[in-house]
Parts: structure tokens; sequence; C-alpha cells
């Protein structure tokens, strides 16, 4: 049999491969759209209902599975996936992060999600999720995501890069016909966040009838670029008296939000407009520019401030034409004082420190296995702006990882929606990244066709995976993709709520870019009634 993307699929199973049958069942390579040497379940086990309320899930079978590469000397991709009982008939693939390297919990909620209804196993979705094609060394918990050693084999990078993604999905098809006696899911649907984020807009891109619709969380979509800024960050918080200690990061940050908490018409610790704030730095400038207390900030710490929240321009283009990435938003509310996301403790080095932020370790993992291939390569050599001999490697990267082509009309033509979402405050993936991605698609599709299929909301306080987060997004995003995808019922003002215990569930209208939530000056601060979306979004010309 073939699918309608010429892509050979499994002949239909029409009995049920109970669960406790699965394991040894194989997985034909004819049965994957992409190169593999097949694969098979490895275990299987029935889990028996648990949980009550919104947290209750009914019984399901958890199936693991390899498939194997074609290369001998590439790992395996290991995924997993659950079958409910009481199936939906429908399926959603959750993606990872980081180097992904471990499987995602798949009886989990999807990012940003909503904090007191179901999770998608719950509601009686098929789950299922797989590693990227790599599995993490354990000397790397609890961070497994920050191992990049798969890098330097061919395969394992392009499994990484997406490959994995198709590989996973049509494995995870195949094993669903042989469980539920032949039927396939009637609607599939990807929620990821970060490089999660970069794989739901992958998949749109480049196999746009696979989903009918995608969750794209604070998308790292040109990872390649944010490798370069997280390069350029490492050098410049390297450099002598360049590093803010703890107690700096959070000064900066408490005088941002002295500085601009109130501009969205309400003071309650969230920045609404954050493209209104104009916090100048040199406000916290030490005596002479000396470095004599954490009470004010050095003009060698001023200058790495300045740089890294300002754009990196790169004088060569990468593979998409991108010629740089937009600085961090610290300046307008993001915390890098949050731990592992930030800047982290200790400054950047050789060897990196385990406990240096989480970005410049990342890119310390990339030049050393995705770029040089060199283990013991001191990253903080390779400058982004002059990569020299490794300039054409990171060309190479880039057409493998970014997922940056703004052309989504084989996704809309085929019904495809995509939700995208990212919080203005966040610390490691710049929200004006995400914003720019947006705009090129509205530029190649147009603005009236991009608004039938897409939307972009910023969520202001929000930051990366709501850790330590000035506002913890809760936002029922699935129940929105299937109202749009399989009703043909776009979003009508949606509602975000604040998941923060202390936050007694005040809410926020959730705004298209480029509106923001601004408080009316009367009502419950608490309750997204009292505010308005500003300005007030234009119906798009046709």
């Amino acid at each position: 049999m073939v699918s309608g993307t010429g892509v050979p699929t499994a002949p239909a199973t029409h009995h049920t491969v109970a669960c406790d049958d699965l394991p040894g069942l194989q997985i034909p390579a004819s049965a994957i759209g992409l190169p593999t040497s097949g694969g098979e379940v490895i275990a299987a086990r029935l889990v028996p209902a648990s949980g009550s309320g919104a947290s209750a899930t009914g019984s399901y079978c958890r199936a693991d599975a390899a498939l194997h590469p074609v290369d001998p000397h590439a790992p395996d991709i290991r995924m997993r996936v659950a079958l409910p009982e009481r199936w939906n008939g429908k399926a959603l693939m959750f993606g990872g992060g980081g180097y992904d390297g471990t499987v995602p919990d798949i009886t989990g909620d999807v990012p940003f999600g909503p904090a007191n209804e179901p999770r998608p196993l719950s509601r009686g979705y098929a789950t299922f999720a797989g590693d990227s094609g790599h599995q993490a060394a354990p000397d790397f918990k609890p961070t497994a995501s920050l191992d990049g050693s798969f890098g330097v084999n061919d395969e394992a990078v392009r499994n990484f890069a997406g490959d994995a993604l198709k590989k996973t999905r049509d494995a995870a098809r195949f094993l669903m016909r042989a469980h539920y006696a032949g039927a396939a899911p009637t609607r599939s649907y990807f929620a990821g966040g970060s490089s999660g984020g970069r794989e739901a807009l992958t998949v749109a891109q480049r196999w746009p009838t696979d989903f009918d619709g995608v969750i794209a969380v604070y998308p790292a979509w040109n990872a390649v670029g944010l490798n370069l800024f997280f390069g350029h960050e490492a050098r410049a918080l390297s450099r002598p008296g360049a590093f803010l200690n703890t107690a700096e990061q959070h000064l900066l940050h408490r005088s941002v939000i002295a500085a601009c908490d109130g501009d969205d018409g309400l003071r309650d610790g969230v920045i609404g407009d954050e493209r209104g704030c104009h916090f100048d730095p040199r406000s916290l400038r030490c005596p002479r520019g000396l470095d004599t207390a954490d009470t004010c900030l050095s003009d060698a710490q001023l200058r790495a401030v300045r740089a890294l929240s300002s754009p990196l321009r790169l004088p060569y283009p990468l593979a998409g034409g991108e010629t740089g990435y937009p600085g961090f938003p610290f300046l307008s509310g993001a915390d890098m004082s949050t731990p592992l996301l930030g800047m982290g403790t200790r400054p950047p080095g050789h060897p990196m420190p385990k406990d240096s932020g989480y970005g410049v370790q990342f890119w310390d993992q990339w030049v050393r296995y995705l770029v040089t291939r060199d283990p013991g390569h001191d990253s903080l050599t390779v400058d982004p702006r002059r990569p020299g001999p490794w300039r054409q490697r990171i060309s190479t990267l880039s057409a493998l990882q970014d997922a940056g082509n703004p052309d989504l009309s084989r996704f809309a033509e085929a019904g495809g929606k995509l939700l995208l979402l990212h919080g203005t405050a966040d610390e490691l993936v710049s929200h004006r990244s995400t914003v720019a991605y947006f705009q090129r698609v509205q530029k190649r599709m147009g603005k009236r066709a991009t608004s039938d299929f897409a939307r972009l909301y910023l969520v202001p306080g929000a930051n990366h995976v709501n850790i330590d987060a000035a506002f913890a997004a809760s936002w029922d995003s699935l129940s929105a993709l299937e109202n749009w995808a399989e009703r043909g019922t776009p979003p009508s003002r949606p509602v975000v709520t604040d998941a923060n215990p202390a936050a007694n569930g005040r809410s926020r209208p959730l705004c298209a870019h480029p509106a923001w939530p601004k408080y009316t000056g009367a009502g419950d601060p608490d309750a997204a009634g009292s505010f308005i979306c500003f300005p007030t979004p234009r119906p798009s010309p046709r």
C-alpha cells in the first residue's frame, strides 16, 4: 500500500494485537517513510487506570520500541507509545527539548497546557514520542538534554535535525493499527516547546500532510542562529569582570520591572507592553564603573548586558538566509537569574562549568560535537561572527537543523492549523525570533491567508517552560486546535491563566500578535475581562 504522499505503508492489520503480545512485534522498514533497518517492540505492559478529576487516566498499554539505523555505528531511535483502552481515535506526538536524548513523558501535557483540564492521554488520545535518535549519557542527569555527543555521527545528526520525527510517527502509526485492529488515527496532532517547538514547525514544513495541527511553543526554529548567539553570550560573559553574579542578575531584573511595570496600566509584576519598555542599564552604573558592590554594575558588566540584549549581526548568511539573531529581552522583562536557564552562577570557561547557563553549555556541546567534532575543542575560541574554517560546517548544520521555511502552503491546503505561543520574558529562546518567523510566513503567504490557518500569541511575563515565571502560562491550546482543525472554528477571545499557586487564578486575554493585554483602569485586575487587546486588531485586508 502507498499513502497519499507516496510513502509506503504497512498492510492493514485486521486483528488486535493485545498489549501482552506486542513485545517482539517487528516494525518493517517498509512501514517507515525514511530509510531505517526496521525495528521492533522491546517492551509492553498494561498500565491500570489512576488518578481522579482532571488527572484521571484510564488504563492503557505502554509500548517501547527501537528503530534501527542504516549506519550500524549510529544509535537506535527509542520511542514510546501509549495506547488507551478507551481510544478516542486520535493521536498526539510530543516533541522533545534541548538535544533530546530521552523519551518525553507521553502521559504529560502540551507546553503551556491547562492545569485544570485532562491531559491528552486522559482525553483518550494515543500519545507517543521518541528520543530523536540517540540516548543521553547517564552522567548528564538531570540535564540530559545537554548531551550533544551524538553529533559525531551523521545519521544521528540527521535524526536529531528532523528525520527521527518522521520515522517515529510512522512507526507509532504502525503500532496503533496493530493494536486497534487496523484502525488508523482519524486526526493527528503534534505539540512541542523549545527544540520541540522547532520539531513542530519541522513536521509542518517537511511532512505537511502527516499532522492535522501543530502547537509550537517557544520554538527554537532557527537553531543554528540561536546556537551562534549562545556562543556570542559565552564569549561576552567570559571576558574579565563581565559576568553578573546572582545578586547582580536579580538587581538587573528588579530594576527593569520597576521601570516598566505599570506601562500597561497596572503594576502587577508583569510587563504587558514589552516593546514599549526602554530601560537604560546605565542607571545601574557603579561609581567610576568599577565592580564595587552587588547593588550596581561595572562598565564591563554593562557592556555585556547591552551586547546580549542587542541583535547579533552576522557578516554571512545561514542556509535559510538569516544573518543574525535577535537579542534576549534582558531589558524588557526576562529574568536571567532563573536557575539553569538563565546566566548561571559561574562564568563560561574551558572546560565549560556545569553551573554556567544552559545556553552557553548548549553552545559548548554544539561546537565540540556537531561543528568541530573534536570533544577537546575550546568552544570559546570559535567566534560566531568570524568562524573561519568552521563556516561551511555551520552552513551545512543550518540547512539540516533550522525550520525556517515560511512556505506553509501545502500544510494549509491540507487543512493544517498552527498555534504559535511564546512568553515575552523567555530567558532561553527569544520571542523576537518567533515574531520574525511569523512575519516571514505572513510576507510569503499574505496576512489574510496566514490568518486562515495560523495564530501567534505572545504571553507577557511567561518564560521558558514556566520555571519561576512571573506569569506561568496555562491555556487549553489542544481544545482550541481541535475546534479549529475539526470544526473550522478558529480561536475567539482566548484567555490564558496564571498557573502559579500564589496567583489565585488570575487571567489575561491571550492577544494575537501584535496586540498585548492592556488594563482598562477599571474592574478586577486579576480578571481577563478587565483588559483589552491593544491595539485592537483590525481585519486583515483581503
